[in-house]
């Protein structure tokens, strides 16, 4: 993503950038002077991994040991 002279955030598509500036220029929007930030990244992981722990808490031992074994063949071609 293209950044500003103070890394503020730009769009990358010259008519959307002619845009974006006119808009500043007429007082529509107020031009920031940070980057948008991105929710926490962590929080993706941590949600990712508990939704994981639940599910290999729900399996029985026979269905996690098909699922390893299909894995493996499809990894190992056997």
């Amino acid at each position: 993503m293209p950044k500003g002279p103070q890394g503020q955030w730009r769009p990358a598509d010259p008519v959307a950038a002619a845009v974006h500036v006119g808009r500043i220029a007429t007082g529509e929007i107020e031009e920031t002077f940070e980057a948008p930030r991105r929710p926490d990244p962590a929080a993706d992981s941590r949600r990712a991994s508990a939704a994981g722990k639940a599910r290999a808490a729900s399996l029985t031992p026979e269905r996690r040991r098909e699922i390893a074994a299909s894995g493996a063949s499809a990894r190992w071609g056997g």
